[in-house]
């Protein structure tokens, strides 16, 4: 019997026939049946750049207005979930009220679907040191290090405040709150794939940061991001 991290009752694990004569490592559950399925996953009709879900298939409103700027450059961006209350729910226990065992709720969720994605070099998204020493970890990589290799080549500027705390507008006119850690890069980068992790993409504007402070120090790179919910 497990307890689940969520609704602190004990369930039995489902395993599968395919899971017990698997060569991949067996991971423990930690979230019951029920509380998964709570979470909702994105429909398969979704725009083609970010993954948001859309009622014809094709480039939502927000990538088109990335258009304006990047033009045919815009942001690959692959996503699980959509963001609903009860994804908020998780987010703010995790985040807000630094609930640090979380993170394993997180990791079983979209584990199966990060693993699906290839690239070189895994860049999660950084915390901002404000909340690194508040919270005593980095939300981010404590979701994706346990999945794959990290390359932490990104570090964010103190005083920038959380997207999660602005507005739409707030967020679309935030200025550049990344900068490269000169000691993680190499130029043997330049040319690699490149994944960027984050948990939420809500307008893009974190992961086009991001992409944009990588991409002048490794012009030649192709970058995506995935994020866990849209």
């Amino acid at each position: 019997m497990n307890e689940c991290l969520l609704c602190k009752q004990e369930f039995i694990p489902e395993i599968s026939f395919l899971q017990i004569f698997s060569w991949s490592k067996y991971r423990e559950p930690k979230i019951c049946f029920r509380c998964l399925h709570q979470f909702e996953r994105l429909s398969e009709i979704r725009c083609k750049y970010c993954s948001k879900n859309m009622n014809v298939a094709g480039t939502c409103h927000d990538c088109l207005d990335w258009q304006q700027i990047y033009g045919q450059n815009l942001l690959y961006n692959y996503s699980v979930y959509r963001y609903n209350d009860y994804f908020h729910d998780l987010m703010v226990n995790y985040k807000r009220y630094d609930d640090y065992v979380l993170y394993e709720v997180l990791q079983e969720i979209c584990y199966k679907e990060l693993l699906k994605i290839e690239a070189d070099l895994y860049v999660p998204i950084p915390t901002s040191p404000e909340h690194q020493q508040k919270r005593q970890f980095d939300t981010i990589s404590a979701i994706f290090s346990g999945l794959v290799p990290l390359t932490p080549l990104l570090k964010k500027k103190s005083g920038c405040g959380a997207q999660g705390e602005k507005n739409k507008h707030e967020r679309l006119a935030s200025s550049q709150s990344f900068y490269i850690d000169k000691e993680k890069i190499k130029k043997s980068f330049n040319g690699k794939s490149i994944l960027l992790l984050d948990d939420i993409y809500t307008t893009g504007r974190t992961l086009y940061h991001a992409r944009d402070q990588l991409l002048q120090f490794l012009p030649d790179s192709g970058i995506k991001s995935f994020s866990i919910c849209r």
